[in-house]
């Protein structure tokens, strides 16, 4: 796994990189938070599914998953598919990530 950096508060556990299992994940002792992606035939990003165990939601954790995994795809020079409807609201909220995005996707 590769390690990512963690952006938020820095007593919150680091962001890995699953690539063996297409994910973004971070462990707890209540379970393992990710963003589960694949790519498409066209090699563009598709990020599919954002999970978070029920005690850490509504603490900022999905917001980090989404932003480590749309950093990656501004590093790789990805283009991002918004499959999850959690990662097209943040998008939605983050005009300035628009160049990431299949067109038409977030408006």
């Amino acid at each position: 796994m590769m390690r990512a950096e963690a952006t938020m508060d820095q007593a919150d556990p680091p962001i890995e990189h699953n690539v063996p299992a297409h994910r973004f994940e971070v462990r707890f002792p209540e379970g393992i938070a990710m963003l589960k992606y694949h790519y498409d035939t066209l090699g563009r990003l598709n990020l599919d599914h954002t999970e978070v165990p029920p005690a850490r939601r509504h603490h900022g954790v999905a917001a980090r998953l989404a932003k480590t995994a749309l950093d990656f795809a501004k590093s790789q020079n990805l283009t991002v598919v918004p499959v999850c409807p959690y990662v097209f609201a943040y998008l939605k909220e983050h005009p300035e990530l628009a160049p990431l995005v299949v067109r038409g996707q977030v408006s």
